[in-house]
C-alpha cells in the first residue's frame, strides 16, 4: 500500500468531518488494511470521510502491549485531528475499526480519548473489529491442561502475550488489563459505549489466531461440529455471512442429504489432517518451537526496551497519568504457536452445570477478590445451578450448545461487553484454512481470500454510518 495514501492525512484535504481510524493486529502493518481502506474509499470520497491508517505501531511495536499500543494510537489520532484543523476541517465525527489485536488496543485508545474529553465535541459513530479477541486467547481448557498451554505460553509473547493470556496485573488494579477493558466503571467501558454502532464479525472455523469464543464474545460455540448443524445465512451474502438472529439448525438425518463439497471439505480436511500434523510436530515442531522461543527471548527484550523508553519520555506522561479507573522467521515461529494453539481442543463444563452465578460477582459487574485465585490461577468453574431441560416444540429439536470452561473473569466480561449491545456476524469462510487473513482481505491480490471481500461488502453496506 502506497502509505501517503492511507496513513497521512491529505495536504489539501477535503470537506468530510467523519474521521474514520484503521488500526492493524499483531505484528502487522498498514498495508494489512488496504482493502479496507480502499472499499471505505470507492464508497465515501473525501468530501464525506477521512480516513487514517495507523502506523506508529507497526511491526513488532506491538510486542509491547495493548496499553503503550493504545497510547500510540490515540496519540496519532490526536494529531491528526489537529492536522485537519490546521487545514480548515473540523473533524466532528469519528469510527475506529480494529482488526485482531487492533480491536483491543483500538479499545484502549478509546478510553484515553474519552478521558480527555474527546468525546463531549467528537460524535462516536462506529466501532467495529473483524478477528478480534476481546476475551483474550486462553484456550477453555481445565485442570494441568490450563498451566501448560494458557501460563507457560502466555511467557514466550511479551507484553502482548501476558496480556492476552490474562496473566498480567494491569497497573495497580492486580488485575488483568484485559478484565479492566470491560469494566463498566472504566473509561474503556464508558468510551466504547458512547458510539452509535458497535459492530463485530467473527470466524466460525480455522482461525488460528482468534478462535471464535473470543472474537464473538461468546460463552458457547454454536459451529463446533458443523456436521450436526445447518448454517443459515444472510441474504445476499451466502455462503459467508451467517446470519446473526438465526445462525444454525439441527441438520437433517445424515442419510437424507448430501453435505455441500465446501462443507466436506472444512469437515474433513481437519480429521485428516491429523495423521500428517502428528509427524509434523515429531519433526518440525521441535525445531520451529527452539526458533520461536529464541526469537520470543529477543523480541521480548527488545519490547522491554521500547517501552522504558516510551515512559520517559515526556510526550507520553499525558497518557500515562490519565485516571483510567474512573467511574519472516517472526511468521514461521508464529505460524508454529497458532498451529498448536489451534489443535487444542476446548474443554466444556459438565453437563448440568453453569458457571460461577452472579452471587460471587458483585453488584453492576464489578469484580470480587474469590473470582481471582492466586497468581492469577484458573478458578475452577463452581457448578451452582443446573440447566433447566428445554421442552421440544412441534418436534423439532432444541439447539443447545455447552458452555466452554473459561475463565470466570470472562464470563464476567461477556456479561459487560454483552449489555453494550453489540452486532455480531459469524462468518463461514471455506475455501482457506487461513480465516484470520481472509476474513480482512489482507493481502487483496490473494485470490484464496476471495470470500473476504463478501464480509467487507457487508460491513461497507449494511453496517457503517457515515
Amino acid at each position: 500500500m502506497d502509505s501517503n495514501k492511507a496513513t497521512a492525512p491529505s495536504a489539501a484535504p477535503g470537506k468530510g468531518d467523519h474521521l474514520c481510524v484503521l488500526v492493524h493486529g499483531f505484528w502487522g502493518n498498514p498495508s494489512h488494511l488496504e482493502y479496507l481502506h480502499d472499499s471505505l474509499r470507492a464508497q465515501h470520497d473525501q468530501s464525506v470521510l477521512q480516513l487514517l491508517v495507523c502506523e506508529r505501531n507497526s511491526g513488532r511495536n506491538t510486542y509491547d502491549g495493548i496499553e503503550t499500543g493504545g497510547e500510540r494510537v490515540a496519540k496519532e489520532i490526536e494529531d491528526t485531528i489537529e492536522h485537519f484543523a490546521r487545514n480548515g476541517v473540523t473533524i466532528t465525527k469519528i469510527s475506529i475499526v480494529g482488526y485482531s489485536l487492533g480491536g483491543l488496543i483500538s479499545r484502549y485508545a478509546i478510553g484515553l480519548l474519552y478521558s480527555k474529553g474527546y468525546f463531549q465535541k467528537i460524535k462516536p459513530v462506529n466501532f467495529t473489529t473483524f478477528a478480534t479477541p476481546h476475551l483474550g486467547v486462553r484456550t477453555p481448557l481445565l485442570g494441568w491442561h490450563n498451566h501448560i498451554w494458557n501460563v507457560l505460553g502466555a511467557r514466550t509473547l511479551s507484553v502482548s502475550g501476558r496480556q492476552l493470556f490474562m496473566i498480567d496485573k494491569f497497573r495497580g488494579t492486580s488485575r488483568p488489563l484485559l478484565s479492566v477493558l470491560a469494566d463498566k466503571d472504566s473509561v474503556f467501558y464508558k468510551g466504547l459505549a458512547m458510539f452509535q454502532n458497535k459492530i463485530l464479525y467473527a470466524n466460525i472455523v480455522n482461525d488460528k489466531s482468534c478462535c471464535w469464543y473470543t472474537s464473538a464474545i461468546s460463552r458457547t460455540d454454536p459451529f463446533a461440529d458443523l456436521s450436526e448443524v445447518s448454517v443459515n445465512f444472510l441474504s445476499g451474502y451466502e455462503p459467508i455471512v451467517v446470519d446473526p438472529q438465526n445462525p444454525v439448525q439441527p441438520a437433517p438425518p445424515k442419510d437424507d442429504i448430501r453435505l455441500p463439497m465446501s462443507h466436506r471439505i472444512g469437515q474433513g480436511g481437519k480429521r485428516v489432517a491429523k495423521f500428517p500434523v502428528a509427524l509434523v510436530y515429531a519433526v518440525i515442531v521441535p525445531i520451529g518451537i527452539l526458533c520461536f522461543l529464541l526469537n520470543s527471548l529477543l523480541q521480548t527484550a527488545l519490547s522491554f526496551r521500547r517501552i522504558r523508553i516510551h515512559s520517559n519520555q515526556e510526550e507520553w506522561h499525558d497518557y500515562t497519568s490519565l485516571p483510567l479507573l474512573a467511574e519472516e522467521i517472526q511468521e514461521v515461529a508464529d505460524s508454529v504457536f497458532e498451529e498448536i494453539h489451534h489443535e487444542l481442543e476446548p474443554d466444556h463444563l459438565p453437563p448440568g452445570s453453569e458457571e460461577q452465578s452472579a452471587g460471587d460477582l458483585g453488584n453492576e459487574g464489578r469484580l470480587t477478590d474469590s473470582m481471582m485465585g492466586i497468581d492469577n490461577k484458573v478458578v475452577e468453574p463452581a457448578v451452582t445451578a443446573v440447566a433447566e431441560e428445554k421442552p421440544e416444540k412441534e418436534g423439532k429439536r432444541q439447539m443447545e450448545s455447552p458452555t466452554l470452561a473459561l475463565h470466570p473473569l470472562q464470563f464476567r466480561m461477556i456479561h459487560n461487553l454483552d449489555s453494550l449491545e453489540f452486532r455480531k456476524f459469524p462468518v463461514w469462510i471455506h475455501g482457506d484454512r487461513h480465516t484470520h487473513a481472509a476474513i480482512i482481505v489482507r493481502k487483496p491480490n490473494e485470490k484464496r481470500w476471495k470470500e473476504g471481500r463478501v464480509v467487507v461488502k457487508h460491513w461497507v453496506n449494511e453496517c457503517f454510518d457515515v
